[in-house]
């Protein structure tokens, strides 16, 4: 069994839906199917889930929503009359839009949740039909029947490990089964989402409690790349990685999954393979728990903007025991949570993404640092990017950390901080945002275009 989950480009528009019924028909195999909600048709476009969240705003705000309403209706009635269906498939989706907009009106606050599973809802409904229009005996599966029981955290779900037991009772059905992403049901029944991207979390959740033979994974890619390519022009594509390279690039900024997406599949060692809808023949990239060795042994670079560096400078800090305690403590009290925390003997950095430290959070922060820890330096720098270079068995290769270094000093960027801390898999580097472009450009020369580093099992030289 296969467990097949498609993204919000490939059920943007009804072609688009004719090539996943398609997909899934040809491989008897994938019988269960989780889908994202419509995605964008074209660049200008929106997404249905952008849309629901606009209108569940406009209901909160009192303020008229009668255009946004329109547009979710007009995308979802379209396809309908494209694939040829008939009109109780919108029947069944504005039943969901309209009791969900009737709890946000009552002040439930399961309500913003409700509304914005609409677009997965919809999209489920609409794949589910078409299939048996099709020929195909196909089933719409609620999460709640398929047993994806979560924690009751709005907007940011997390599943509980009673729903492996259930989902893998839905092995015994014969039909096609559609399931919608993104969101689950409380124990008690109140229905909550995962956070944004939440579908791809669904899918591997629900691979891992079926124990299928590989979790599929279709987006509008042939495969995963070992850089953006908005900053690299035709990179190299990777056919393998493993779940811990995969999970450090998500993390850094591959946009292909969220950083927590594939974790149930992971722990049950289940192969995920990454396709491409618009390109089905393709071999994509799989990702594995293991891979044999490589010529190479960095095998991405990955990137992003939007964090911050709070430095901390305190003579004999070293000595100072509980400091790092007190001063995280500091800010767990303010609510802001933490990505990394390189120190030295007299200083500590804690990296922070932007949004966890707005202005007036950061007069408090640094206020409390100055009067409870008594340092004698406390300096917030803005407008940082992380750069992290990947690969299985960095740890024992020569040159990895020179050979990094010698690229940044050609493009000319200075680096402002780097952690690698224990890790074998990665090795991080913080600059600039407005260096970013420059020195990934310069790190893919170093490490895809330039002769391989060779390979030493006992040497470290970072």
């Amino acid at each position: 069994m296969k467990v097949v989950k498609f993204g919000g480009s490939s059920v943007a528009n009804a072609d688009q839906i004719h090539k996943i019924t398609n997909i899934i028909e040809s491989d008897p195999s994938r019988k269960v199917i989780v889908v994202s909600a419509p995605g964008k048709r074209y660049k200008e476009d929106t997404k249905i889930t952008d849309l629901l969240i606009n209108l569940g705003e406009l209901i909160e705000q009192n303020q008229s929503s009668e255009d946004i309403y329109g547009q979710i209706s007009d995308r979802f009635q379209s396809m309908i009359a494209e694939l040829g269906l008939s009109g109780d498939v919108w029947s069944k989706i504005k039943d969901k839009i309209d009791g969900s907009i009737d709890l946000i009106k009552q002040g439930d606050k399961q309500g913003i949740d409700a509304l914005k599973s609409c677009g997965e809802d919809g999209s489920a409904l609409l794949v589910s039909a078409y299939l048996q229009h099709k020929g195909t005996p196909a089933s719409y599966v609620n999460p709640k029947e398929a047993g994806i029981v979560v924690r009751d955290q709005p907007g940011g779900a997390i599943v509980l490990e009673e729903s492996f037991e259930k989902l893998f009772e839905l092995r015994s059905r014969e039909e096609t089964l559609v399931i919608p992403g993104f969101f689950g049901f409380t124990p008690e029944g109140k229905l909550v989402t995962f956070s944004r991207g939440g579908s791809d979390i669904t899918g591997s959740i629900v691979a891992a409690g079926l124990k299928a033979e590989l979790y599929e994974n279709f987006t509008d890619v042939d495969s995963v790349y070992c850089v953006n390519p908005m900053i690299v022009e035709n990179p190299k594509q990777l056919t393998s990685l493993t779940y811990r390279e995969m999970r450090e690039l998500s993390y850094a900024g591959f946009s292909v999954f969220h950083d927590e997406a594939l974790i149930p599949a992971f722990k049950e060692k289940i192969p995920v393979c990454i396709k491409n809808t618009n390109n089905p023949s393709a071999p994509g990239t799989m990702i594995v728990a293991e891979l044999p060795e490589r010529e190479g042994h960095v095998v991405g670079i990955a990137s992003d903007t939007g964090f911050l560096n709070l430095y901390v400078s305190k003579y004999l800090m070293n000595r100072e025991i509980g400091f790092g305690r007190r001063l995280l403590q500091i800010l767990e009290d303010e609510g802001v949570s933490f990505e990394h925390a390189p120190s030295g003997i007299d200083d500590m950095s804690v990296v922070l993404r932007e949004n966890q430290l707005p202005k007036k959070k950061e007069e408090v922060v640094v206020q409390r640092i100055k009067d409870e820890l008594k340092v004698d330096m406390v300096m917030i720098e803005r407008e940082m990017a992380m750069i992290m270079i990947v690969g299985e068995g960095m740890n024992q290769t020569v040159g990895i950390a020179s050979n990094a270094a010698r690229a940044f000093r050609e493009a000319g960027v200075n680096i402002e901080m780097i952690n690698q801390g224990s890790s074998e898999v990665s090795m991080m580097f913080g600059v600039k945002s407005h260096n970013l472009s420059t020195a990934v450009q310069s790190l893919y020369k170093t490490f895809f275009e330039s002769a391989s580093i060779t390979k030493d099992p006992v040497h470290r030289d970072f």
